[in-house]
């Protein structure tokens, strides 16, 4: 396996505040746009429509983060700063575990936000949600040194 650089604090906020951005947005569109546009179009939806469109604005963020951990190991704005979620062998991340590390990381925002501040003292740069689910998150396209 090619060893990849960790991910350093900066790149991972920064890809982090790109998602919830892309998120927040996101969820105002499916939570409220969409009503809007049924509204419009067809008159005032029916009450299990617009719990369907509240359900879906709810589950949004996990699907976003969960579904491109899985898919491809990186979010938009993982890909925006050149870095990748994968298991700490290298190997991508599994459907369970995706969906509880965006499960977990979003009930517990505040703790994932604050968690980061282990990448500036471990030696692979992990944050308290890659000790917890055992990933790492690298920079694409930079060689790095082999892991001790």
């Amino acid at each position: 396996m090619e060893h990849r650089a960790y991910a350093g604090l900066v790149s991972r906020l920064a890809g982090l505040g790109l998602d919830v951005l892309i998120t927040a947005i996101t969820v105002v569109v499916v939570g409220r746009g969409l009503p809007e546009v049924w509204r419009l179009v067809a008159g005032t939806p029916p009450h299990w429509v617009l719990t369907a469109f509240d359900w879906g604005a709810n589950i949004t963020p996990a699907v976003y983060f969960a579904g491109s951990w899985r898919l491809t190991g990186q979010t938009i704005g993982a890909s925006v700063f050149g870095t990748v979620v994968r298991l700490a062998d290298g190997s991508p991340i599994g459907l369970i575990r995706s969906i509880l590390r965006a499960a977990i990381g979003l009930l517990f925002a505040p703790i994932w936000f604050v968690g980061t501040v282990t990448v500036l003292f471990d030696v692979r740069r992990r944050s308290l949600l890659d000790m917890a689910f055992g990933t790492v998150v690298q920079y694409l396209g930079r060689p790095g040194r082999p892991t001790p």
